[in-house]
This record gives C-alpha cells, structure tokens and sequence, in this order.
C-alpha cells in the first residue's frame, strides 16, 4: 500500500512539474500566436507633398495635418515641426529643432505637441496653439515612433519594444515586445494609436503592423507596397521609405506617404 502511495505520489509531482504555466507577460508561446489577417486598402484621394520632408511623424487633428521630420545631413536641412494643409501642401506653421538633433516621430496629446529625437535622446514639448517650446526632457533610449492613447505616451526605439511613458514626468509605466507568429518582430518605427490598437510601420519596409497594446500580438498587417509600385515616381532610393501614418477618426481614414515623397494619400483600410 505504501509502495501505491508512494508511485501516486511521484507521478502526481511529476505532472505539476511538466504543466505549462503562463510568463510573466501573460504571453502565449510563440507557436500559439495566429497569423496577422492580412488588411487590405483603398486609396481615397493623392494630394502633394513636399519632397524636401523628411517624413518622421504624422498626425491628423481638426482638419490639418502636423508634421515632424528628420535631418539627414544635407547642407541647410533642419529638423522641423510643421502644420499643414493636407489638400494643398502648403504650410500654415512651422518651428524648427536648432542646430543638428535628428527630429523623429511627433503626438498631439490635450493641448501639447511632443517631438522625439534620434540618437540625441531629448524630447520636446510644444504648445499645440503657437509651437512655443514649454519643455525639454533627456530619455535613455534612442527615439523612433510617438503616438498615445489618450493617457500614456508610446514610444518605439526601433527595436521590437514599446514603451509606455508618463506624459508629464516621462518616466515609464511598462512596456510590451512586438511579436507575430514567426517570433519578434524589429525595427518598429512610426506609430498611430487607432481604435485601441497600434499601428506601427517596419522601417525599412511598405508593412505596417496592427498590434495588441496589451500583450504585443501583431494581430493584422497592411502592404502599402503598392503605393510605390503605382506612383514610381514618390521618391529616390535610399531616401524613400514609407513612413507617415496619421488617422481621421471621423473621416475613418488614414493619411500615409513616406520620406521625400511627392504625394500624401488618403485611405481606407479594409
């Protein structure tokens, strides 16, 4: 009788021992994360778009478009932060970043405009009315992406991670790994936070990624290849990439173009 006790025994720790137990991310294995539904799109309407930004962050509010862009290095480019009306391309304000910082992606959140930087690691703050400079803060990563949900600021560093910040001390709440069926997935750049998800392009690349905020799961992708492949003439290599996600809630529409490129274009996503 002991000897069946004791064989119960083993057996029973045996099983605790081989149950599968969630992480601490509550994230699934990587095999039991679906495919992302593949979204399709409809093209609206093609306005100008001036080919001299280089397109870093996009955002959609009250009818105008806001802009941030980058310096890439040529002589007498300036990083710059822009108000723009998306049907003309003409400019209604602008400020620019002094001396040589690398602007990046760019968030309106309340009455506040937040600009990232590249490798110099600093963020600015605006007002949103007059792009009068209020703030600046030092981050320890690199900036890439910036969009929000109404109470965090999120951030990419071009990495498979997103952070969640704090929008007045920018201090981090949490963050989450961008990751699909095939494992993570890198260099997430320019984001839009769109009826509780994100959406995140792959820099380098025409994909953009529908991504829990929660967990991290890509749970759908757009191929804007198509853009390029219809429009050759949009930019020259290597100064091309697709980057610019702005959303229009109440249109239900997308706003997207890339670095240098010659046309904005508005959208629908399937």
């Amino acid at each position: 009788m002991k000897q069946l006790k004791a064989a119960a025994l083993f057996i029973l720790v045996l099983n605790s021992c081989t149950n599968d137990t969630p992480d601490e991310n509550n994230n699934p294995p990587q095999s039991a994360i679906p495919a992302p539904q593949q979204l399709n799109y409809t093209i609206l309407n093609v306005y100008p778009h001036d080919t001299t930004s280089y397109t870093q962050g996009l955002q959609y509010l009250n009818g105008v478009l806001y802009e941030g862009t980058g310096n890439p290095g040529e002589k007498d480019n300036i990083s710059k932060l822009r108000k723009i009306d998306y049907k003309t391309g003409k400019v209604l304000k602008e400020t620019f970043i002094k001396g040589k910082l690398f602007g990046e992606g760019i968030t309106i959140l309340g009455d506040k405009i937040y600009q990232l930087t590249w490798k110099d690691k600093k963020v600015f703050v605006y007002n949103l009315s007059d792009f009068k400079l209020i703030k600046e803060f030092s981050c320890n990563i690199e900036g890439w992406g910036l969009t929000n949900d109404g109470k965090n600021l999120i951030v990419s560093d071009g990495s498979d991670l997103i952070y969640f910040w704090d929008p007045v001390t920018l201090t981090e709440v949490r963050r989450i790994s961008v990751q699909d069926h095939t494992g993570l997935r890198n260099n997430i750049n320019e984001m839009e936070y769109i009826n509780g998800f994100i959406y995140a392009n792959v820099y380098m690349t025409d994909e953009v990624l529908k991504i829990k905020p929660d967990s991290g799961h890509v749970v759908g992708r757009i191929d804007f290849s198509g853009l390029k492949a219809s429009y050759p003439e949009l930019g020259n290599p290597p100064s091309d990439y697709f980057n610019g996600i702005a959303w229009d809630s109440a249109g239900n529409r997308f706003f997207v173009t890339g670095k240098n490129w010659s046309k904005l274009f508005e959208v629908r996503v399937n």
